[in-house]
């Protein structure tokens, strides 16, 4: 575990926010989705919060990339995008982020280099390995995060990057977000292997495990790898152990798992455990704490707010944004 005190205030205070945030507003949409707001599917990324905020503040979105799965609202949020653009998004309006047109699995921001999550599964994963190799071939110093679940990891997509990967020294960063369950069937059912960081090696990759519950884990875990990836072309797998507190989407009522271990990872959650370490070490208060819980709840009804107020599609926007 991390010295906690070697960090500045702001640094831990910016993370625990955006890790609230994110929290407080996928309890929101899960909330509009039981109100019919929402519709198609919703995957939820309650207990994973340190993953996406950890990621991202080991890396430089003016260089950087990141890329994940239909499990998007954290990142999407965590790299800065607008609560009421993402909110709008998955209510089908036009002040989306896509227009309406993504909905709650691709969110989008070119200009945070957040090229999206993606709702066929693993196909992101090449995706990320053609930006990585635009950055190695224009030596911009850039590094490209791709994450996926642990479902994903058996895709044939993801080995024929990894072999690109090593073949190209490309700056790429795939990130298993290991969650313990490939949407209801546990990692051992069907992995002959539990630690996926060592399928790098076939390929003459680095691996690593990163406690993903653990915020400043991940960030120096991620920094270190990032760099390397940056500096040298080394890509990485990262066997990012999490867990997600709901269903793999909203309609799971996830009855395969018992609630001894939904209970266990409840005393690991990522937002307790930093604010403890803050309060522990003098940075926070339970009244600032208080204090920015609530503002963050006002900041997701804004987004609420914002969305319900949007205009629908017009009907012609139906057939533009359309490439052929």
């Amino acid at each position: 575990m991390s010295d906690i005190k070697k960090y500045d205030s702001e640094f831990l205070m910016k993370a625990l926010r955006d890790m609230v945030l994110i929290r407080r507003f996928e309890e929101k949409t899960a909330q509009m989705y039981g109100l019919r707001k929402i519709g198609g599917f919703l995957h939820l990324y309650n207990g994973q919060e340190a993953v996406a905020v950890g990621a991202v503040a080991a890396i430089d979105l003016k260089t950087d990339y990141i890329l994940t799965s239909y499990r998007d609202h954290g990142h999407a949020l965590a790299v800065g995008m607008s609560p009421g653009s993402i909110m709008a998004e998955m209510f089908g309006k036009i002040t989306g982020c896509a227009r309406g047109k993504g909905g709650s699995m691709h969110m989008f921001d070119v200009e945070r280099h957040f090229l999206g999550g993606n709702g066929i599964v693993g196909a992101q994963i090449p995706m990320a390995t053609g930006v990585a190799f635009k950055q190695a071939y224009l030596k911009d110093g850039g590094v490209t995060l791709c994450f996926f679940g642990d479902g994903a990891i058996h895709q044939g997509a993801f080995h024929e990057s990894l072999n690109l990967a090593k073949i190209w020294k490309l700056p790429a960063v795939y990130i298993v977000e290991n969650n313990q369950f490939g949407m209801g069937t546990a990692v051992n059912r069907v992995s002959g292997i539990e630690d996926f960081h060592v399928k790098a090696e076939g390929y003459g990759l680095q691996g690593k495990i990163i406690n993903g519950m653990d915020f400043l884990d991940v960030y120096e875990g991620l920094r270190e790898v990032a760099q390397d990836a940056r500096q040298n072309g080394n890509a990485w797998v990262i066997d990012l152990k999490t867990y997600r507190y709901k269903g793999h989407s909203a309609s799971d009522p996830a009855k395969y798992r018992t609630k001894d271990e939904l209970e266990s990872y409840k005393q690991q959650d990522p937002i307790v455990q930093l604010k403890s370490r803050m309060i522990d070490a003098g940075v926070l208060s339970e009244e600032q704490y208080r204090k920015l819980d609530d503002e963050v709840k006002e900041e997701v009804q804004a987004a609420v707010d914002f969305a319900e107020k949007s205009e629908e599609p017009a009907l012609h926007t139906m057939y533009e944004d359309i490439l052929a």
